[in-house]
C-alpha cells in the first residue's frame, strides 16, 4: 500500500493515527500557508493537456529534481516501467521495451550535457533546450504509468502509438507524441520555479547533499518522496488549486516523518512546493511533534500496525529533541 493509499483510506491503521492523535495537526499548517501565500499568478494548463494533467505534474517534478541533483538522470520508476513493457510477447511490447532503453540512454546524455545541477549556472535553460527535455520527461513519466497501472498505461499516447503501428513506432516518434500544451506547461512551470523561492533554494545547496526520490522502506507501507535536500524533505505539487493546503497533502507531509524510523535522512523539515503558484513553505518538524502533545501517545490499540507502533516511538524520541517551532515560507 502506498502512503497516499494510507491516508485516503480511513480505514488504514495510518489513517486512524492521524485522524485521532493528529486530528488538529492539519489546521495549523493550512491556516499558515493560507496566511503566507503571496503568489500573484496561477499558471493554468492549456487545453491540450487535458487528461494528461498527472503525467505533466509527473514530467515537473522530474525536472525540478534534476536541477538540485543529476544522480538518479532516469527516474527508478521509469526504468521499471520500462522493464514490465516487456512482459507480454507482441511486437507493440517489444517496440515499447526497446524504444524505452533508447530512453534510458538519451536521458542521461541530455542531463549531463545541460549540466543542470550546476549552481555555477541558472535552474533554466534555452527554450528550445527545455522544450526538449521537457518531451523526454513527459515520455518517462508515461512509461512511469506502466509501473503503476498497467490499465491506465494502455490510454496513454505511448502506448496507443505503438499499438497503432509497432514498426514506425522509434524514439523519434514517441518524443512527437506529447501536444505542445503539454510541453509549454512544463517548461512554464520551470521557468516560474527559476525566478522564485526554489531557485534562492537551490543556490544554498550542493548536489552531493540532495537525494532524488528518497524512499522510506516500511513492513506495510510504500512511500517515496520527491527530494532530500540537507535535512529538508520537500515535496513537489503540480495542482491547479494553489491558494490552500489540503488536508491530504498536510498529512502527507506528515506520513513522511512518521514512516522516516530509520532517521536515514535525518529530517528536521518538511517542505511543499507549489510550482503552479510558485509558493515554497517549510515547517520545521516540531509543528506537528511539539504543537500536538497527543502525537506522543501510542497508536490506537485496534487494529495496531507494526509501522504505526514505530511512527509513536519514533515521533516520541524526536520530540524531546527538537524543540524548534514555527513555519518558514518563501
Amino acid at each position: 500500500m502506498s502512503l497516499t493509499s494510507g491516508i485516503h483510506c480511513p480505514r488504514t491503521p495510518l489513517r486512524r493515527f492521524l485522524d485521532r492523535e493528529l486530528s488538529a495537526g492539519a489546521h495549523p499548517l493550512r491556516k499558515s500557508f493560507r496566511a503566507r501565500d503571496h503568489s500573484s499568478q496561477i499558471l493554468m494548463p492549456g487545453p491540450g493537456v487535458g487528461t494528461e494533467a498527472g503525467n505533466v505534474g509527473t514530467a515537473i517534478d522530474y525536472r525540478l529534481r534534476l536541477a538540485f541533483t543529476a544522480a538518479e538522470p532516469v527516474d527508478h520508476v521509469a526504468r521499471l516501467g520500462i522493464l514490465l513493457t516487456g512482459s507480454y510477447e507482441s511486437d507493440a511490447r517489444q517496440r515499447m521495451r526497446d524504444v524505452g532503453e533508447e530512453l534510458i540512454e538519451r536521458l542521461p546524455e541530455t542531463v549531463m550535457r545541460l549540466q543542470l545541477d550546476n549552481r555555477e549556472l541558472p535552474m533554466d535553460r534555452a527554450h528550445d533546450e527545455e522544450e526538449d527535455l521537457a518531451r523526454l520527461l513527459i515520455a518517462a513519466a508515461w512509461y512511469q504509468v506502466n509501473y503503476r497501472t498497467s490499465i491506465g498505461f494502455a490510454f496513454t499516447p505511448l502506448a496507443i502509438a505503438a499499438r497503432e503501428d509497432p514498426g514506425a513506432f522509434t524514439l523519434d516518434r514517441l518524443l512527437q507524441l506529447p501536444h505542445r500544451d503539454m510541453v509549454a506547461d512544463v517548461v512554464a512551470q520551470l521557468y516560474k520555479a527559476a525566478d522564485g523561492p526554489l531557485d534562492a533554494l537551490r543556490a544554498r545547496t550542493r548536489p552531493r547533499d540532495c537525494t532524488p526520490a528518497p524512499t522510506f522502506p516500511t513492513d506495510q507501507i510504500s512511500v517515496d518522496a520527491d527530494l532530500a535536500v540537507d535535512g529538508l524533505l520537500l515535496d513537489f505539487k503540480s495542482t491547479r488549486y494553489a491558494r490552500t493546503l489540503r488536508q491530504a497533502e498536510a498529512w502527507q507531509l506528515a506520513g513522511y516523518l512518521l514512516l522516516d524510523t530509520a532517521d536515514q535522512y535525518r529530517i528536521d523539515r518538511v517542505g511543499l512546493y507549489l510550482s503552479r503558484s510558485g509558493t515554497l513553505a517549510i515547517w520545521w518538524r516540531s509543528t506537528w511533534t511539539c504543537s500536538e502533545p497527543a502525537a506522543a501517545r501510542s497508536p490506537p490499540s485496534a487494529p495496531r500496525s507494526p509501522s504505526c507502533s514505530r511512527t509513536a516511538r519514533l515521533t516520541s524520541n524526536r520530540t524531546s529533541k527538537r524543540r524548534k517551532t514555527g513555519c518558514v515560507t518563501c
